[in-house]
Parts: structure tokens; C-alpha cells; sequence
């Protein structure tokens, strides 16, 4: 069976991890962008790791350009905007598309896994989220309007 841990994605430095470094951690992937409605989200996502990583929760940020140009920039500027304006801590990936044809293979997987509104696998737009147990599966995905709070309840 195909899981999270088989596949690898690639920091904003450059540099390629494996997930199944996180293997027996709880995952929340979630697409980010700087220049969006939601990207206040990033607060919540900063406060949701520091408050449950030592309980085994990696949080990922991998930004995306897709919905609206509304992540532009370049690794540095990505770097830059996300040590600034919203310092996270959190790993980012480098810069993915999740859907089309050039659609990273760890979100058109994590897709396929928890379908959308009404059956569509498609990320409907920024800030979409997945959580995964500690098995590398998918739990379940959450619309941009979920707020990081709101999932404080389904962390272990």
C-alpha cells in the first residue's frame, strides 16, 4: 500500500527529503502562498507546530502558484517573506504546482486519497490541508476556510 512515506519533496533550499523521515509522526501538508486571503494562516500553522511538535505533528508548507499568481516569488523572496511577515519555523518545500499535468506526485497522491467538494480530487485553492496519521495515510482534507484551530481537535 502506497503511503505518504513513499515519496520525497524538495525544501526551499533546495535540498530533497524523504518523508518517510517523519515516519511515526503526524503530518499536516498544506499548499501556501503569500499574496493570498488565507495567508494569515500561516500564524495558526506556526502555533499548531510549536504547540504539538514534540508531540509528533510536522507541519509542511509547500508553496504554489496556481490560484491567482498569488505566490510569485522565487526561493528567496519565499524565504524572505516567510521570515519577515510571518516568521515560520515550520519546513517549506520549494515552489510545486498541485494540479495539471505538472502537479507534484505527492499531491496529485494526496488528492486522490481525500477527495474535495462533491467527489473532485482537484485543490479547489490555497491553503488546502491534509492531515496524516502516523502511517503515512491520509485522515483528511480540509478546505481553506478551516482554519488552524479548528483542527487542534484531530491532533493526537
Amino acid at each position: 500500500m502506497t503511503s505518504a512515506f513513499d515519496f520525497e519533496y524538495t525544501t526551499l533550499e533546495g535540498e530533497r527529503v524523504a518523508l518517510s523521515r517523519y515516519r511515526g509522526k503526524q503530518l499536516l501538508l498544506v499548499n501556501v502562498a503569500s499574496r493570498c486571503g488565507f495567508t494569515p494562516q500561516y500564524t495558526g500553522l506556526e502555533q499548531l507546530w510549536q504547540d504539538y511538535r514534540e508531540r509528533g505533528l510536522v507541519v509542511i508548507g509547500f508553496p504554489c502558484n496556481q490560484f491567482g499568481a498569488q505566490e510569485p516569488g522565487d526561493a528567496a523572496q519565499i524565504r524572505a517573506f516567510c521570515s519577515l511577515d510571518y516568521p515560520v519555523t515550520f519546513p517549506l518545500s520549494a515552489r510545486i504546482e498541485v494540479n495539471g499535468p505538472r502537479a507534484d506526485p505527492l499531491w496529485q497522491w494526496l488528492s486522490t486519497q481525500k477527495r474535495g467538494l462533491l467527489g473532485s480530487a482537484r485543490i479547489k485553492w490555497n491553503f488546502t490541508k491534509f492531515l496524516l496519521d502516523r502511517q503515512g495515510q491520509v485522515q483528511s482534507r480540509f478546505a481553506p476556510t478551516t482554519t488552524p484551530d479548528q483542527l487542534r481537535r484531530r491532533l493526537d
